[in-house]
């Protein structure tokens, strides 16, 4: 019987599993996903459990002992360009690593004897051209599921031999289409959010059978003329078409109620909004899907007609607690619009949404019942909110607050069970971006007309999710792009462009340890256990993106980029 054959034959027979667990340890099953906790010692999915909570239970690192961490081995990684940015979170299974660059290639290394990491296969795509980022892989099976781009692809590889299992072109004919996101495996599918969108890329949300890569379903985010949504696309130049609503940040999934929540990008071009009237769905917005049949269930639009890239295709953390004295089952996000988001999950119900930036002035406020802002007036085609932000043809250069960045973004936060706090690493500064018209009649998309005012500092912020209230907060004086890590040894860890690794004490957020590597974070902190001893690994690399942001910052211009994983120990 084939390793495919017998998972199907495990999928059906679900109940047995537990019981039988021992014998099946090798293989990645859907129940070993759906406890992912049940597992501290590993990292079995890009944001380690499906509610996408970045907590490790481990303990051996803790605030008694963290001084005396250090660096126990390295591994130069990719590599082969000059502006090369590592976004991955790495995978841990019984002492073995998958690390993905920015090419698409997956290397397993033998991180087992805590001294050295060996690399025990690399699997190439062979992809030509490099997009702006790849954040990893998934676990399936006997299987490291994969993405790469030109062509876009989904590709399985056996995970001892490195070999290509199967692979599959996700392609519809859109020439930017591309897949930056670790991809989600639910049950015997794995689900795949496209990207691209800036470039002027019809996103959607794709199913392939886990099994042999056979493409399942395909739901795009900007509907059709005529589909539910497509009124919101007021505009005469089928807009739609080239709409966005990229899907470049993994989603997650409740188990408990089997629905995928996924956060969706800008409407494009994004910086124009009078080419595309309109609320223009289903960009930036929280969407809940069926898995297995790709069905919407309901959606939760942010920030309609954004014109400011404000899109929340990050991290939404679920988490169950007591909001107002009711127990909820809540999905939360810190949105890229400076708003910190809390809602129901069965149903989408708005509980709360409370501002966690230093400077908000596109609104004036988010209605507490519906998430809308309070300004938005749905009988305009263009937006005016706070009329402090909105980009007019007479007007065209704003100040923008909080900056283009956001707020939070691709780097995800992290919520502790011990403290029942949400850590969120956070842009503090304002930028000031300008309306381009034009751009679009070159066939450009997405126009990066806009300059750095301030020098980009950011925040670790610690918020009640059950509130909406700060708690603590924490500055850095370079951007956090990297992401948290919180632990049952009381720490939170994250990293800066700088090169600096932090650890801070998760109650009061005083640092307690960090180090400098020398070349900058994109890419979030993890944590495994292997020989009895805790780990925790990050990748380091920039992107030229994240350069920009250092424009203002003229200690940091020299800096040099290396891509390399380092793993820290006791």
């Amino acid at each position: 019987m084939t390793k495919g054959h017998h998972l199907r034959r495990k999928l059906l027979v679900g109940s047995i599993l537990v019981a039988a667990w021992p014998a099946l340890a090798a293989e990645v099953t859907p129940e070993r996903l759906a406890n992912a906790d049940k597992e501290p010692q590993n990292w079995l999915m890009n944001h380690r459990t499906y509610d996408s909570q970045r907590y490790s239970p481990l303990d051996k690192i803790n605030r008694s002992n963290v001084k005396g961490l250090k660096i126990v081995y390295a591994v130069a990684i990719g590599g082969t360009s000059a502006n090369e940015n590592l976004q991955s979170t790495p995978l841990a299974e019984d002492g073995f690593l998958y690390v993905v660059d920015l090419w698409g290639a997956v290397d397993k290394i033998d991180g087992r004897s805590g001294e050295v990491g060996l690399i025990v296969w690399r699997m190439d795509p062979g992809q030509q051209k490099t997009p702006l980022s790849n954040r990893g892989a998934a676990l399936w099976g006997n299987f490291v599921v994969s993405v790469a781009n030109y062509p876009p692809r989904v590709i399985a590889t056996d995970k001892d031999s490195g070999k290509v299992a199967w692979e599959t072109n996700l392609s519809d004919g859109q020439p930017n289409l591309a897949f930056t996101a670790a991809p989600l495996p639910v049950k015997d599918k794995i689900i795949l959010g496209a990207a691209g969108g800036d470039n002027g890329t019809r996103d959607f949300i794709v199913a392939v059978d886990a099994m042999n890569g056979k493409l399942l379903w395909r739901k795009y985010v900007i509907p059709a003329p005529g589909e539910p949504g497509s009124e919101t696309w007021k505009d005469r130049n089928n807009a739609w078409q080239t709409g966005g609503g990229a899907m470049w940040v993994t989603g997650s999934y409740d188990v408990a109620t089997n629905q995928v929540l996924w956060g969706t990008g800008n409407p494009v071009p994004w910086s124009d909004p009078y080419y595309r009237p309109g609320d223009n769905l289903f960009t930036n917005s929280l969407i809940s899907w069926d898995p297995d049949t790709g069905k919407m269930n309901w959606y939760h639009q942010y920030t309609p007609g954004d014109m400011w890239d404000y899109d929340e295709e990050g991290s939404h953390i679920l988490i169950d607690g007591e909001v107002a004295g009711q127990p909820r089952m809540i999905v939360t996000h810190a949105a890229r619009n400076g708003f910190f988001y809390a809602f129901e999950r069965a149903n989408g119900q708005t509980l709360f949404a409370k501002p966690y930036v230093p400077a908000i002035n596109w609104t004036k406020g988010i209605d507490q019942k519906t998430g809308m802002p309070v300004d938005y007036d749905p009988n305009r085609d263009i937006q005016v909110y706070s009329g402090m932000q909105n980009w007019t043809p007479a007007d065209p250069t704003k100040k923008l607050c909080p900056s283009m960045s956001g707020g939070n973004n691709y780097w995800p936060p992290a919520y502790s069970p011990r403290t029942r706090l949400m850590y969120i690493p956070s842009m503090s500064s304002c930028n000031e971006g300008t309306l381009d018209q034009e751009a679009i009649t070159k066939g450009v998309f997405f126009s990066l007309k806009f300059r750095s005012i301030e020098r980009n500092d950011s925040d670790l912020v610690a918020v009640d999710p059950f509130t909406g209230e700060v708690k603590k907060k924490v500055h850095a004086a370079y951007p956090n792009n990297s992401g948290a890590l919180a632990t049952g040894g009381g720490l939170v860890f994250t990293g800066l462009t700088d090169g600096t690794l932090i650890a801070y004490d998760d109650a009061t957020l005083e640092e307690l340890w960090k180090i400098n590597v020398g070349s900058g974070f994109n890419a979030p902190p993890m944590t495994f256990e292997t020989g009895g001893k805790q780990y925790v690994a990050i990748l380091t690399g920039i992107s030229p993106i994240t350069k920009t942001r250092h424009v203002l910052t003229p200690e940091l211009r020299e800096m040099r980029n290396q891509t390399m994983l380092f793993v820290f120990g006791l």
